[in-house]
């Protein structure tokens, strides 16, 4: 089990989108895009230089996006993970 420390968050990125052209499916490889995923972990936050918690703000289940630089990718079990700070996070996706 994959656990968050600090204002970590570990991300389960989701399935991009192929293009099917005439029936070739042309896979989304190459290309500079943000990669969209789930939040899996969260850490509890950070501690400012005073001993107060600043809790993370995202939860588990939330929808997010990714910049193309930044994240740790991750393989563990068989799947594949991005973890990194959760301040690195572009914007989180409301439904």
């Amino acid at each position: 089990m994959l656990e968050a420390i600090y204002n970590a968050v570990i991300i389960k990125p989701l399935e991009s989108e192929e293009a099917d052209y005439g029936g070739i499916i042309v896979p989304d490889v190459g290309n500079e895009k943000n990669t969209m995923g789930e939040v899996i972990a969260v850490g509890p936050g950070m501690f400012t230089s005073t001993g107060q918690l600043i809790p993370t703000q995202l939860k588990i289940g939330d929808k997010v996006v990714l910049p193309t630089q930044g994240f740790t990718k991750l393989p563990y079990k068989g799947d594949e993970y991005w973890v990194g700070m959760e301040n690195k996070v572009l914007a989180k996706v409301n439904d």
